[in-house]
């Protein structure tokens, strides 16, 4: 199944080289939960701290659930801070 993972910020750092606008496209099994995603792309899990699917917020609890399907994208950011 072909899905897209959009990393933002410092985490844009774990994409494949070949990545273009902050995504990848990618080809993974149904089935595949946002976690595995993640962890997938060596991403810390403290640091994917706004996780959203199709424009929809992932709470953690969320995550581990194989909510996947063929064509979403999934979106990550790292947690904020500023002043």
């Amino acid at each position: 199944m072909n899905v897209t993972l959009k990393l933002y910020a410092t985490l844009k750092d774990y994409l494949p080289p070949d990545a273009q606008d902050h995504a990848t496209q990618l080809d993974t099994s149904p089935g595949t939960t946002p976690n595995q995603l993640i962890d997938r792309y060596n991403v810390p899990r403290p640091m994917a701290h706004l996780v959203v699917l199709n424009g929809v917020y992932l709470h953690p609890s969320e995550r581990d659930k194989p909510v996947l399907k063929e064509g979403d994208t999934l979106a990550i950011w790292p947690p904020v801070a500023g002043g």
